[in-house]
């Protein structure tokens, strides 16, 4: 495995760079710094809040470029890459396939902050690990700002109990299962992989010369535009065929093991 060419690194984050305490290792700063001194950009791209990501990755913060809302808002440093949000009437017709979902607790994403109905002090709790700026309404279906994305959350499994309610959705809207609990709904084009191939674009930078490591559903799109595609061991059962190698888990530092192989075939 040659990975002297990489030019650019993508890592997901929960599942992925995230160990199962959602936390960024001190080592993976220390490779961090190598990857700059090879003038190899990063990019952190999650279903997360941006808030949230930049929070997770404060030390560097103002030198990466982060993909949030499962590819719906891209940043780098104060500079908006791209935004594709939702349109309303999208956003009422998920709502409404919802309603009769027990269990579903639905999330409206805008770029900084995220709006829920404050009916449930168990998913709030659980709300706080990835939206670190939100607003409880007593209606979300009222809200009439931009929002990017409808993420829904169960607390059993979002692929046996939300996605059947809205899988009839797909025609029009990108719907990926993104973990375990979450279920994401966004406009077409609204995905990791659209907005890594306008990145590649932007700095001409090719399949043979991208490194990406994910684990669940909403990273398929962009582990397709890698040659170096890795999956975790921990990783949906779609990621680990679809992926052109395999790591350790998150637990296990399956991405510093194979950043530190990158660095170590990568002079400066």
């Amino acid at each position: 495995m040659d990975l002297s060419k990489i030019r650019m690194v993508v890592t997901d984050m929960d599942g992925t760079l995230l160990n199962s305490k959602h936390e960024v290792s001190n080592r993976f700063f220390e490779l961090f710094e190598e990857l700059k001194k090879r003038d190899i950009l990063f990019v952190a791209a999650s279903g997360r809040q941006y808030n949230s990501i930049v929070q997770k990755l404060q030390p560097i913060k103002n030198e990466i470029i982060v993909i949030a809302e499962n590819g719906g808002f891209a940043m780098q440093q104060d500079q908006e890459l791209l935004s594709t949000p939702l349109e309303k009437r999208h956003i009422d017709i998920i709502l409404k396939s919802l309603e009769n979902t027990q269990g579903a607790h639905a999330v409206l994403c805008g770029k900084r902050n995220a709006y829920l109905n404050g009916d449930s002090k168990e998913f709030l709790s659980t709300l706080k690990e990835y939206y670190s700026e939100y607003t409880v309404m007593d209606d979300i279906s009222t809200f009439e700002g931009e929002i990017l994305k409808v993420a829904v959350y169960h607390f059993e499994s979002s692929e046996k109990f939300i996605y059947p309610s809205v899988k009839h959705l797909e025609a029009h809207l990108k719907v990926k299962i993104s973990g375990e609990n979450w279920l994401d709904l966004s406009h077409q084009n609204a995905h990791k992989g659209f907005a890594l191939e306008q990145l590649q674009q932007k700095h001409n930078i090719s399949k043979s010369e991208t490194l990406v490591f994910g684990d669940y559903n909403n990273d398929l799109e962009m582990l397709g535009l890698a040659d170096y595609s890795f999956a975790m061991a921990n990783a949906h059962p779609n990621v680990l065929e679809a992926a052109n190698y395999k790591t350790k888990s998150n637990d296990e530092n399956g991405v510093e093991l194979i950043l530190e192989e990158l660095i170590s075939q990568r002079k400066i």
